[in-house]
Parts: structure tokens; sequence; C-alpha cells
């Protein structure tokens, strides 16, 4: 059975203030994974976003979380993945039934209510 190499943003990219994790990890096709996401910002960043940047392509938007709100999945699909906001400081979300074509760089980032830029091509 073959690897998938599914990978967080590595340490010396790290945001100021927000914390991934694990930051690479590799897993067997059909398994599921997820990735935490974390923050020290203040208590006003109750937004979250997760992307994925493939290879040779640019980084495209998976989901928003905000606390206390439902998932906003508009950029990926509720089939494939899973996101959660427990708390305003964290968040995770799970790629289910990974394939190889799920390998990429995922980023987390959050932000307040008003300063939000989508960045989807």
């Amino acid at each position: 059975q073959r690897c998938v190499l599914l990978c967080c943003q590595l340490p010396q990219c790290h945001c100021q203030h927000v914390i991934q994790n694990p930051e690479i990890r590799w897993i067997n096709a059909s398994q599921s994974v997820e990735m935490k996401c974390s923050h020290t910002r203040d208590k006003g960043h109750n937004q979250m976003y997760w992307y994925r940047q493939r290879p040779g392509e640019t980084m495209s938007q998976i989901v928003y979380t905000v606390f206390g709100g439902q998932p906003d999945y508009s950029g990926g699909s509720q089939m494939k993945y899973s996101a959660v906001k427990d708390t305003i400081e964290t968040g995770a979300l799970t790629v289910k039934n990974v394939q190889h074509d799920d390998s990429g760089v995922y980023f987390c980032a959050v932000s307040k209510h008003g300063d939000v830029r989508s960045v989807n091509s």
C-alpha cells in the first residue's frame, strides 16, 4: 500500500502567533489524517481558514470556520474534509480517505471579522 505525504506549514515558515501540527505526516492511502491549528492572538481572531497548495500550483482555500458557527466548504468538499473550531484559539482539519492527489502543503490562517481577503483563484 502506497504512502502519502501531507505537510503542514514548516517551522521556518510559521506566521507569528499561528502554530500547526503535525509538521510532516506520512500515511497510508485510504486512511484519514487530522491536522491541528492554534493561535496566540487576541480573542477577536475567531475565524480560521484552511488552504492547500499542491506542487506547482497556487494556494486554494478548503474551508472557513468561525467559533460557534458552521464550517463553510465553498472552497472544498464536505465529503473530503471535516473542519472543527473547538475554541477561539484552536481548530482542526481532517482529510478523509487520503489519496496520492491529496499530497501538498496545508496552511492554517486566522483573522478578525472584517479584515478577510480570499485567495481563491
